[in-house]
């Protein structure tokens, strides 16, 4: 005899539709966050973008320790033309199961541990000026969202030494990401917002927005395109600055795994 309307298939049937509903709010939460950074860089439009590349080299020592060779034209936070290059190390806690399947297409593996330490020493130059030395101390937190969402947050100091004299810089990153499959191919898309406190002007004086996306070739090499713009209220009259960017990335293993 069968009972209508009453079976565990037709309950299992009803509560399907719940999951996808989150998946779309989510979804919709990133496009507004996009939609958002185009939006700012409106009153900028006139200005032409600038370019910014870069190459990152990264060597995995083992589970725990990574370092890395950065060379980049950098622009950061309302500096003038310079180009930036020195050694980085990182320093790694275990990985996460839910970090790891959230990024398992994204070569880099640090996204992979809930707290990432690391210090690093750039030597920077630009024309018509004396070198400057930084030293960079950075504490990155990686946590797992709903329906594929990463989000990162970025703590970052730059000790500056130029000419004798010395500043320093607070920088905080906040990037959410997801891996979208495109066939056979996958391809990460993020949007990031970055504030600054600077010393020089004691206060936060500058806040770069981005939307960019990943796109991981083979096991070694991975691309990052992305589009900035930049809000510097440091000096009179504020300034506003795009710029379209292309890096590189490497990543190489001595570590088994």
């Amino acid at each position: 005899m069968k009972i209508a309307g009453g079976g565990p298939k037709c309950r299992q049937q009803s509560a399907k539709p719940k999951t996808p509903r989150k998946i779309k709010l989510l979804r919709k939460t990133l496009w507004k966050w996009t939609l958002l950074v185009c939006i700012v860089s409106l009153p900028a439009r006139a200005q032409e973008p600038q370019f910014l590349p870069e190459i990152d080299a990264h060597l995995k020592l083992n589970s725990y320790v990574r370092t890395y060779l950065e060379a980049k034209d950098d622009r950061d936070g309302g500096d003038p033309d310079q180009f930036s290059i020195g050694p980085s190390v990182q320093f790694y806690l275990k990985p996460l199961i839910r970090l790891k399947k959230i990024t398992s297409f994204d070569l880099d593996d640090s996204k992979t541990r809930p707290l990432v330490l690391e210090t690093g020493y750039r030597y920077i130059t630009s024309p018509n000026a004396p070198p400057e030395n930084r030293l960079e101390t950075i504490a990155t937190f990686n946590f797992s969202l709903k329906a594929g969402f990463l989000l990162t947050d970025r703590n970052r100091a730059d000790l500056d030494w130029k000419n004798g004299g010395f500043t320093w810089r607070y920088r905080n990153k906040l990037t959410i990401e997801r891996t979208f499959a495109i066939r056979s191919y996958h391809l990460i898309p993020y949007i990031a917002a970055e504030p600054y406190y600077v010393s020089q002007y004691q206060k936060w004086s500058t806040t770069d927005l981005y939307a960019g996306c990943l796109f991981p070739v083979g096991r070694h090499v991975e691309f990052n395109t992305y589009y900035e713009h930049e809000n510097d209220t440091g000096k009179s009259p504020n300034r506003q600055q795009n710029y379209i960017g292309l890096a590189l990335y490497l990543y190489f293993s001595l570590a088994n795994k």
